[in-house]
């Protein structure tokens, strides 16, 4: 269904964001990785990823705190791989402290890798889509787009935002063959989500199993997590036809957290 086309996709070299790439170079599309990690195991992803499903994989590793860096990423995806038609915003960070405590380090970081790299992507790869008339954006956003739980301001704040700059980019390109949508995932379990519940069987001095449970039971009614796979077969979704309508749309991959 995508043969020809380009993803982008922020974050990819572990998690929700590498689910994301093996969902849509399954789907015939060629990669543009991005993320950090050891040189040596990415080019092993890297070369991995392009023979298993016989696309063009290539690998950026652009800091998503640096404008600059983004703009390049995109960029370089144009020049390597020959057009930016598919742009997954996922590149995200965490840290957890009530607000009062909260550094202003981490806050700026936060913001700037989850919310304002999605932002300069999106710039960047406008232009070559409008000149093409297609394109899929799409931003993976988080419950936390649409509610709040404690010591989390920064990543809801974020979040949020990323919620917002979804519905106007996808006002702006509502007369295009453009579609930009938000995926809201629950707890999915990735490094991200792994070093949450590490640290709470750490802080509460209970098995590791028994905090992921605790943890679930919390938010999520399912009482399992969502999948890398699941958000990418739903990335898929979105690029196709059937999406094509589907515009400024918030969709929560939540185990039920969001209907309570």
């Amino acid at each position: 269904m995508l043969k020809d086309k380009t993803a982008i996709i922020t974050g990819s070299t572990s998690g929700i964001g590498l689910g994301i790439a093996r969902a849509l170079a399954g789907a015939g599309a060629n990669i543009m990785l991005n993320g950090f990690g050891d040189a040596v195991q990415i080019e092993a992803l890297r070369a991995g990823l392009a023979g298993e499903f016989g696309v063009k994989v290539a690998y950026n590793g652009a800091d998503m705190s640096r404008p600059e860096q983004v703009h390049a990423l995109i960029k370089a995806a144009e020049d390597q791989l020959g057009a930016a038609d598919i742009l997954v915003n996922n590149a995200g960070i965490q840290h957890t402290a009530p607000v009062e405590s909260f550094p202003a380090d981490r806050w700026d970081a936060i913001i700037a890798i989850n919310l304002s790299s999605a932002f300069h992507a999106t710039q960047a790869a406008l232009p070559g889509m409008k000149q093409r008339n297609w394109g899929r954006i799409i931003n993976i956003a988080s419950v936390h787009g649409l509610v709040a739980s404690i010591d989390k301001v920064a990543y809801v704040a974020a979040k949020h935002g990323i919620l917002g700059m979804t519905k106007v980019v996808a006002l702006e390109t509502a007369k295009t063959g453009i579609t930009c949508n938000a995926i809201c995932p629950g707890w999915v379990l990735t490094p991200l989500v792994q070093k949450q519940i590490d640290a709470r069987a750490q802080r509460e001095g209970i098995p590791v199993e028994q905090a992921k449970a605790e943890l679930l039971a919390e938010k999520q009614p399912s009482g399992e997590f969502a999948t890398p796979e699941q958000i990418g077969a739903l990335c898929v979704f979105l690029c196709s036809n059937a999406a094509a309508q589907m515009r400024g749309a918030s969709l929560p991959v939540d185990g039920g957290w969001l209907a309570q």
